[in-house]
């Protein structure tokens, strides 16, 4: 199969689709923590706004300028934040690598949109980006809670 063919399996519709309708695009005016990665080979790069209270995330923002991929997991990710401890989002972020680094099984929910990143396990060069989003998020809890 051609390159061509391979990278359009992996830019799949539903991929583009949760890219172009990213949620929680707007910075926080009044974060309790941020962060901001950069994956090296591409330059893809995510910034993430939190506020916590009582262990919960309460709010979320982020700016991405990553590939679909990268965008596609800010997009899951963004949707489902709001509500969640951080050990949670570490459980996600944990279950997420294993899916690309060990052929594992998709996130559990609430992360479970994140399975249609599968195809992605093949293309090592494109994990950190696919990893920005939960990377980002957890140093801005971790400023949070500094």
């Amino acid at each position: 199969m051609s390159d061509k063919v391979e990278m359009m399996k992996l830019y799949s519709q539903r991929i583009l689709a949760l890219a172009a309708d990213m949620p929680r695009t707007e910075r926080l005016a009044a974060p309790t923590g941020t962060a901001k990665k950069r994956a090296p080979l591409c330059g893809s790069t995510v910034t993430v706004d939190v506020a916590l209270k009582d262990g919960i995330i309460t709010d979320y923002g982020q700016d991405v300028k990553a590939c679909a991929l990268g965008q596609a997991t800010a997009a899951v990710v963004g949707a489902v934040i709001v509500g969640l401890s951080p050990e949670q989002v570490q459980t996600g972020r944990d279950q997420m690598m294993a899916m690309l680094k060990d052929a594992g099984p998709a996130p559990a929910a609430p992360f479970d949109g994140l399975a249609v990143l599968e195809p992605a396990q093949e293309y090592r060069n494109r994990h950190a980006s696919i990893m920005l989003a939960f990377d980002a998020t957890l140093d801005a809890i971790a400023a949070s809670q500094a």
